[in-house]
């Protein structure tokens, strides 16, 4: 009739029995505790601020500039138009075929090495489309008109051709240094 569990659960009734007879004690401090609180007056809650209402702003643009074209601030009297055929200094050849690595950053094309073949040295260049393009002195990269000017074992130099920001470009010399 009588299984294992049988003292298990009245040593456990007898522990649940123990535990309520603490409940028992008493709370009479807890209980003038709260008689207290509710004997002094209640707080005061402040009002609400005012509400401020929204000042709406009309931006105009009558009287500005445009800000997508380009001015000469050394001319701001210029047209935009006069200004190109003004410039001095390098310009990059936009009626040249563009070539393949010329269509990714600079900063994404990786030198792996170089080969030889017929007395020819050819650079090798990992592009972000996961193809090897075989390079030489003369050929372009990079998307601002990057040309090789040296090629050796430790690296690839080039010559760029960036905007200055004022209507001209300038050259800036750029490297690849070999990634093993």
């Amino acid at each position: 009739m009588f299984s294992r569990e049988t003292p298990f659960r009245a040593s456990l009734l007898v522990l649940m029995l123990s535990g309520l007879t603490g409940c028992d004690q008493e709370i009479t401090d807890l209980q003038q505790f709260v008689v207290q609180t509710k004997a002094k007056p209640p707080g005061r809650v402040e009002p609400i601020p005012p509400f401020i209402p929204y000042q709406n702003f009309e931006y105009t643009t009558q009287n500005l500039r445009d800000p997508f074209k380009s001015v000469d601030f050394r001319r701001p009297e210029a047209n935009p138009e006069k200004i190109s055929d003004t410039a001095t200094g390098p310009r990059p050849d936009i009626d040249r075929v563009r070539e393949p690595l010329e269509d990714f950053p600079l900063d994404t094309l990786r030198f792996k090495g170089t080969v030889t073949k017929d007395e020819t040295k050819w650079g090798l260049i990992f592009a972000p489309d996961n193809t090897i393009h075989r390079v030489l002195e003369g050929n372009y990269m990079g998307q601002n008109h990057g040309r090789i000017i040296a090629l050796s074992d430790g690296s690839i130099g080039l010559t760029e051709i960036v905007p200055d920001g004022l209507g001209n470009y300038i050259e800036r010399s750029a490297a690849i240094a070999l990634i093993e």
